[in-house]
């Protein structure tokens, strides 16, 4: 490990550890928060998902049939359901010519392996090394939390998309189909890739010197192109409701899936041990938090119970010291021509007459060795020693 990295280490730990781990508590606090967050967003998923009937397409325009006639409610009618069908164009249903659908308006074509698809998306990736050269720092510290030595930067070039069904078996023309309606998702797809190819980029002097001198270098770019083709097997988990009396889907956005290659019964594993794995992880993650915050505040709490001590011990020589100001001021003020070597360090204005205990320096006058022994870390103001106790000095 460099020292730079070295000294980035020491601060990240210097942090945690501030305010007696405070910092290092409250973080912990937060990432347990997130976490029993995450496990009750996802627990509700499951009982929706569990709760939801699984069927195919023919059976979904009778249930929801059903369901009309029982009840009117929007609850009721906007019902959650898993679909499971099989992927073709609107195109298809919609009484065109369902044979020849290479047309951009009815179905997508991929440029690179021709498959017909609803959906084509097209990446680009471009791969950077992580070494900082000999100038720069190096990844180590990347490499403490887990990362890769290569970084990646995705840009979509573009996303083409048709509406699209799904069908019952792939038979075509289907009088029985539900419409996907995509429109306000942000879920994941199943799609398929059909194209991957790794470029290499040509080093050239430039970027070798850019290398060297710590700046990121680009070694390949990374092309995909992703389909989702007509026939492909998918479940679809989503709000149903009828539009112009054909059953339509909608994405749900308290669910983590939309369309996806599972069926009912993998989805339900998925997210049971995603359940799993949030609850433990927040149990965990909060008796962390709560034995670092728990040690902050008995340590804060010890600390306030010795000043609080401390200040009460202090009580008895403050009243004698106003006592004793009394007693001697006149005395003091009173005094003529005093010698600079006799001249309190401090006020400069009165004579030295306390020793401090146990270095023994002979430095104060009595009212400042009293403002100097209420400090909450009393130290000499010549060698800087803790200071246990005063002594007044009478000269004859």
């Amino acid at each position: 490990m460099s020292s730079h990295d070295r000294d980035i280490a020491s601060l990240l730990y210097r942090l945690a550890i501030s305010y007696d781990g405070a910092v290092l508590g409250a973080a912990l606090a937060y990432a347990a928060v997130r976490t029993l967050l995450g496990f009750r967003s996802t627990s509700k998923a499951l009982r929706r998902v569990r709760a939801a009937p699984s069927l195919i397409v023919s059976d979904l325009r009778v249930l929801l049939r059903e369901d009309l006639s029982e009840s009117s409610n929007q609850e009721q009618r906007d019902r959650l359901v898993i679909v499971r069908g099989h992927v073709e164009a609107k195109s298809a249903v919609d009484g065109k010519n369902w044979k020849n659908l290479t047309n951009n308006n009815s179905v997508l074509v991929s440029s690179e392996s021709r498959d017909k698809a609803v959906i084509i998306q097209r990446t680009q990736t471009f791969i950077y090394n992580e070494w900082r050269g000999v100038f720069g720092w190096s990844a180590d510290i990347r490499a403490i939390f887990g990362r890769s030595w290569t970084k990646r930067e995705s840009t979509s070039l573009r996303t083409l998309q048709v509406p699209f069904v799904l069908v019952e078996g792939g038979w075509l023309p289907s009088p029985d189909y539900a419409i996907v309606n995509m429109e306000g998702s942000e879920h994941p797809l199943p799609l398929t890739t059909v194209y991957h190819r790794l470029q290499p980029i040509e080093v050239s002097p430039h970027t070798f010197l850019q290398a060297i001198f710590g700046h990121e270098c680009p070694v390949g770019v990374l092309d995909e192109e992703k389909v989702l083709p007509l026939g492909k097997n998918i479940s679809a988990i989503g709000i149903c409701n009828f539009k112009n009396g054909i059953p339509e889907i909608k994405s749900c956005e308290d669910l983590p899936y939309f369309l996806t290659e599972m069926t009912k019964d993998q989805v339900v594993v998925d997210l049971a041990d995603k359940t799993k794995i949030l609850f433990w992880s927040g149990i965990v993650i909060s008796s962390l938090s709560l034995g670092v915050l728990g040690y902050c505040f008995f340590r804060n709490w010890n600390r306030w119970k010795e000043f609080r001590r401390h200040r009460q011990l202090q009580q008895p020589t403050q009243v004698h010291g106003s006592d004793a100001d009394y007693e001697f001021g006149e005395e003091e003020e009173v005094a003529g021509d005093i010698p600079d070597g006799q001249l309190c360090v401090i006020c400069l204005l009165r004579r030295r007459t306390s020793a401090f205990n146990p270095c023994g320096h002979l430095v104060c006058c009595y009212r400042c060795v009293i403002s100097v022994e209420r400090e909450v870390s009393p130290k000499c103001p010549i060698c800087r020693m803790a200071i246990r106790s005063s002594m007044r000095i009478y000269m004859s």
